[in-house]
């Protein structure tokens, strides 16, 4: 069974973004440098990683859309990508980490008791991978789920149009609930903050969220292992 939630040695949850995996600079050299520290983190406690989409799934769900395909259709595209960056991830790692992503919540739970890392993209329609990441967390008691970004932390503001935007260092459940929820829809494809349901799952649970800048990889090490690291806590 998983260790006690909380405790040094449970399970931790990474939620990768698509935007933060490919970015067409510097991708194959960030590729091998975070599979080496995810295949070192796995060896120290049990690690669930998702990959999400990104662009490459905005585009053929953007796609999709203009030729009438319905949402759960756009989805299930999405999901596909999210798979590849998966399955591309998992076999840079190596082994013990399966090379064939787990499909399914259930799958990937099975698979945490035999392997670390895990990674594992989308699931089903409806669900982002981020919202994969919080039930995992959930379903393991992980003592933190660490969103791997594009930005360093949760903005009083938007950074990228704001130059003196003032990044959060800590925020509580509420607040940020808040925050997710006037940023979201349900349509495929969104580029948001944190998914909904993940949100509230983990405030229910008493999961902590960091949410980090996933390229600065000794910063996100730090997230992972419990240190102090730069970036967003969201808990309490």
């Amino acid at each position: 069974m998983p260790a006690k939630r909380g405790g040094p040695t449970a399970p931790v949850v990474v939620s990768v973004g698509g935007s933060v995996l490919f970015r067409d600079e510097g991708d194959r050299e960030y590729l091998a440098k975070l599979s080496e520290l995810l295949r070192d983190l796995g060896r120290s406690s049990t690690l669930l990683v998702t990959t999400g989409g990104g662009r490459t799934a905005r585009q053929y769900i953007r796609l999709g859309r203009e030729l009438g395909l319905t949402e759960v259709e756009l989805d299930e595209i999405g999901i596909e990508v999210t798979r590849l960056h998966a399955r591309l991830l998992a076999a840079r790692i190596g082994p013990p980490c399966p090379a064939r992503p787990p499909t399914t919540l259930a799958e990937a739970v099975h698979e945490a008791h035999r392997a670390s890392p895990v990674v594992l993209g989308g699931t089903e329609p409806g669900h982002t991978t981020d919202g994969v990441a919080a039930m995992l967390a959930v379903r393991l008691r992980a003592r933190t789920l660490v969103n791997a970004t594009d930005v360093d932390g949760v903005y009083d503001r938007d950074p990228h149009r704001f130059p003196d935007a003032r990044r959060v260092e800590r925020m509580a459940w509420p607040q940020f609930r808040g925050l997710v929820a006037a940023g979201t829809s349900t349509e495929a494809g969104q580029n948001f903050l944190f998914d909904r349901l993940g949100a509230e799952l983990l405030a229910r649970a008493g999961i902590p969220l960091a949410i980090v800048d996933g390229r600065d990889l000794p910063n996100l090490e730090k997230a992972v292992r419990g240190e102090r690291f730069r970036g967003s806590r969201i808990d309490g």
